[in-house]
């Protein structure tokens, strides 16, 4: 009897909530150059060297100022410890992410994964 009433209430007990912010993700390991926009008269985008990471695994990243972690949640994406910590970003697709300011709003900086056509 016991058993059974377990069973019972596990059934019923239905899916499990996803965090608040969407479901726990991950982003594909690579570089991420920053840059801020350029204009019409130069540049598409300028460089922003100190706000480089590379992805390394799928809560993982590094600096040259060192590692830490991240946490993606739904398309808002944390650095929750090392050199980028607090930092937060918006994903806008798979390999395009925009700096996120203390109210969520997207800021100017991008930062685009490196692929084999945009290194």
């Amino acid at each position: 009897m016991k058993s059974a009433l377990t069973l019972i209430l596990l059934a019923s007990a239905g899916p499990v909530l996803a965090v608040p912010g969407g479901p726990i993700g991950w982003l594909n390991p690579g570089t991420y150059l920053c840059e801020q926009p350029g204009d019409a008269g130069g540049a598409v985008g300028l460089h922003v060297v100190g706000e480089d990471f590379e992805i390394v695994n799928a809560n993982t990243y590094r600096t040259t100022a060192g590692r830490g972690t991240y946490l993606l949640t739904g398309n808002v994406l944390v650095f929750t410890s090392g050199p980028k910590y607090g930092e937060a970003f918006n994903r806008i697709t798979d390999g395009f992410l925009r700096k996120s300011d203390a109210s969520g709003a997207n800021t100017s900086l991008r930062c685009v994964r490196r692929v084999m056509n945009n290194s």
